[in-house]
């Protein structure tokens, strides 16, 4: 059965459902980011989903990078999924602009994270949903 990390419970906001994947608001408002979590159980690696699953996973990763890079008119998209802190497999989708604050710097480790207030991040879910429920993305 699967269950999201402690750790990204913790420092993220559930925006809803793909078809394979949990989407996740990380809670840091330097950076619009989502982060997509394979529903499959004991997953850490890419290559330990089936071929169907990996394929699905770059199409959402994919379609998720459009829709951020188009809606927030982004500079740069980093797409990673690296596992050093959480093993559970996750796919950051990081909008990065050069005129943030870590530019061109990786935002890990770089500048310390700013929470989202409730009012934030209720309306940063719902531009989310917004922009991904007419593209049939959310369940």
């Amino acid at each position: 059965m699967f269950a999201l990390d402690p750790q990204l419970a913790n420092d993220t906001i559930v925006i809803g459902d793909l078809e394979l994947s949990r989407v996740l608001l990380m809670n840091d408002k330097n950076y619009p980011w989502i982060i997509l979590v394979p529903r499959i159980e004991q997953a850490v690696e890419v290559f330990q989903l089936s071929e169907s699953q990996q394929r699905e996973l770059t199409a959402e990763s994919a379609l998720i990078a459009q829709v951020m890079y188009r809606h927030f008119s982004a500079d740069k998209m980093n797409v990673a999924a690296l596992g050093n802190v959480v093993a559970q497999l996750h796919v950051h989708h990081i909008v990065r602009f050069k005129s943030d604050l870590c530019w061109p710097k990786p935002v890990w480790g770089v500048c310390a994270p700013v929470q989202y207030t409730r009012g934030e991040s209720a309306a940063m879910v719902d531009t989310l949903r917004v922009l991904l429920t007419p593209m049939g993305l959310l369940l």
